[in-house]
Order: structure tokens, then sequence, then C-alpha cells
């Protein structure tokens, strides 16, 4: 089953300092219809102006993936860390049993982002922050593991969740194939351009989730690069 979330389904919010989309409901008297989709939770499309971001704040018992879609994030925990995530590039939260963490755009430019929030496997665990450079040029007509509860990979950053983050860049006229392997879940958000997804067309600001598909087939109308997700 495919359900297209268009880009004017989403809950959306205007803070001045923050423009966020839901691909998720988040709110009370949001939009039902686009409910979760096995451990994974949240997707916000956020874009956030210079200068500012979100102050220190908790989150327990959470994997959150945070993808660069443009400018840098800058990142600071109670646990520690401090860290820039720049455009392209993955940073993840393992929440566990708890952790304080604020997040900035430091730069002169707007930053854009996608957050995605994902269930973990069990409660609780040691609070971890990590980021990882992934460059684009390496997901060039293919699927790369960005992060994931079973890396394949040495570079894919870890999450506690039985879920995989995964990117990849088309160039127009392409297509690749995806199989489900043994995750239900699937929802796929296109940074740039425009893409089908087993035939139903997905902009940028749109979504597709797909429940029990065995095999997505993603072509590209034009260049585009996107984001998919799969989870139990």
């Amino acid at each position: 089953m495919l359900q297209l979330r268009s880009k004017e389904t989403l809950d959306q919010g205007d803070h001045g300092w923050l423009k966020a989309r839901h691909h998720f409901v988040v709110m009370a008297d949001g939009n039902r219809a686009n409910g979760p989709l096995g451990a994974l939770v949240v997707w916000n499309d956020d874009e956030i102006a210079p200068g500012t971001g979100f102050g220190l704040h908790s989150h327990v018992d959470m994997e959150i993936v945070t993808y660069v879609r443009q400018g840098a994030v800058t990142h600071q925990d109670s646990v520690g860390n401090v860290g820039r995530t720049v455009a392209g590039d993955v940073q993840v939260i393992s929440a566990g049993t708890g952790i304080r963490h604020s997040e900035h755009n430091r730069d002169q430019d707007a930053l854009k982002l996608f957050q995605i929030w994902l269930l973990p496997r069990q409660r609780g665990g040691t609070p971890r922050w990590d980021s990882r450079k992934f460059p684009k040029a390496d997901r060039a007509g293919r699927l790369v593991e960005l992060a994931s509860g079973e890396p394949k990979t040495p570079e894919t950053l870890l999450i506690r969740a039985d879920a995989r983050v995964m990117g990849a860049t088309l160039i127009a006229g392409t297509v690749l194939t995806h199989p489900s392997d043994r995750y239900r879940h699937s929802y796929l958000a296109p940074t740039q351009g425009v893409v089908t997804v087993n035939g139903r067309r997905v902009a940028v600001g749109d979504g597709i989730a797909a429940i029990d598909e065995p095999e997505l087939t993603i072509a590209a109308e034009e260049n585009a690069e996107f984001i998919l997700v799969d989870a139990a």
C-alpha cells in the first residue's frame, strides 16, 4: 500500500525563526491520516533562521537522525559532545536514559534539515551522539546506508532502532529498485527534484509512505536527491 503525503496535507508551523513541515502528525489537532509507520514516528522538515535554534532541551528513549539539507547545525549536549554537521552529512542521537542538547544555526544563511525520530528497540541505555560525512558523489545512482540498527558498513552510523536510513542521488531518467527485505514500512522524501515511487509522483515538500510493498521502483523525472527510511 502506498500513501502519498503531499505538502498540502502536512501539518505546518511558522514561528518566525522556525518554519516546520511535519510529515507525521505531532499535534493533537493534526492530520491523523499521517500517522506513524512502525518505529518511525516523526519526520520534520525544518528551516531555521540564521543566529537562532533550539535551546537546551531533553529527550529520553528516542533515536534521532538529522540529515542536513542546507547550511550547518551546531550541536552541544549534556554528555559533553560539541559538533557541527554540514549539508549532506548526518548526525545521530541515542537519547537512552536521557540527554539534554541544543541545536543552533550559527551561520549567515538559513539551515534546512530533516529530523527523523525512531523508537528504540528497548528503553534505557547510555546516551550518545555521533556525526559523519557522507559525500553525495558516493550516492550517485545508488542507495547508501547512512544510519542503521544493523550497520552493513563501518561508515554507517549506529542507531538502536529496528530501522535504516538511506540516501541516494539520481540523474534524470535513471531508475533504481529497493527491496523491502524484512521491513514492513518505508518512507521517502526528496530533498531535490522529482521522483516517482511505484508510479506515484513525489516532489520536494512531499513524502510517500509504503506498507508491505515488496519492492520500491524509484525513477527520477529530473535530477533528484532523496532520503528513504525503512522501519519494522
